[in-house]
């Protein structure tokens, strides 16, 4: 398979998704005490995308030899991780990058934070009918995920690989809305991105999320497109623990961003779980935290 790997300024998200929020545990939270509180033995409840993936349970058996208990919350769509974090059902959450966090600051009136980052991802395209970004004809359907920092991202990989114009030139806030359909090569449909996998074989070709890849029987090395997780203006896609405001320097949390950035066996499950696409990062926190500020401001410039 020939493969045509494309870069677009905005670059990287790939926001997880997940599988129904598991049975509520009686299991303790931490008292969120901001004051650099956490005791060991504690128990914390993270919010995660996809528990089975490899890099957890290395990560809860890390935290454990620490003195921490780890108890994992799965949840089934993007929209329930923060509000439960919000609402103190959980001490912390993983999955979502920096955009996805500023969209739900703003719209909620919240004001969650990074508390450490984990890594970046390619956000590749997929086709079941073609072989390379150039054989999908004129008029063809691509899709793309239907939340809006997903899309934006998708459609500035589409952009990049020649399959559509953007009006704006395309932005962290494109929508389907800016596509100029006389300029572009083919149609862009919205779907859930938990449903696009199983619609592949309806489109040309698909946007999907890293976490639903392995899912539809792809390898992440058949995508026939795909952003640059490189680029220097990638920090807004970096993926992060989130916390509440007054937790940011809770000892506790922060012991467990370190573990899961330094623990060889997280790192190597995390590998795995991205399929060797993953790109691990140690992004200060004050550079997340000034990324944040500036993302929630052209958003509320925008809205």
């Amino acid at each position: 398979m020939s493969r045509r790997t494309t870069s677009v300024i905005a670059a990287l998200a790939a926001v997880p998704l997940f599988v129904a929020l598991a049975g509520c545990a009686s299991s303790p939270a931490s008292d969120g005490s901001g004051e650099g509180g956490g005791a060991a033995g504690e128990t914390v409840r993270i919010g995660v995308v996809g528990k089975s993936d490899p890099q957890w349970p290395a990560f809860v058996e890390a935290a454990k030899e620490e003195g921490i208990d780890v108890e994992l919350v799965d949840f089934a769509s993007y929209e329930q991780p923060n509000p439960a974090l919000s609402a103190g059902e959980l001490d912390l959450n993983q999955f979502q990058h920096i955009v996805y966090l500023a969209g739900y600051n703003v719209a909620s009136g919240d004001d969650l934070v990074p508390i450490g980052s984990t890594g970046i991802y390619p956000l590749g395209l997929y086709s079941q009918k073609v072989d390379d970004v150039d054989e999908i004809e004129k008029g063809e359907t691509v899709a793309v995920p239907d939340d809006a920092s997903n899309q934006a991202r998708a459609l500035l990989v589409l952009q990049s690989a020649g399959l559509i114009e953007l009006k704006s030139g395309g932005t962290i806030f494109s929508d389907l809305a800016d596509v100029d359909e006389a300029k572009s090569k083919v149609k862009v449909t919205a779907l859930e991105a938990a449903l696009i996998p199983n619609s592949l074989p309806d489109v040309a070709a698909a946007i999907i999320n890293n976490d639903f890849v392995t899912q539809a029987g792809l390898k992440f090395e058949d995508a026939i497109a795909q952003d640059d997780p490189s680029d220097p203006n990638a920090l807004p896609y970096v993926n992060i623990f989130a916390a509440r405001a007054e937790d940011k320097d809770n000892e506790t949390y922060l012991a467990l961003v370190d573990i899961f950035q330094n623990d060889p066996e997280v790192q190597a499950g995390l590998a795995e779980a991205s399929g060797n696409t993953i790109v691990p990062l140690k992004t200060p926190i004050a550079d997340l935290e000034t990324s944040l500020q500036k993302v929630e401001k052209d958003t509320q410039e925008q809205g």
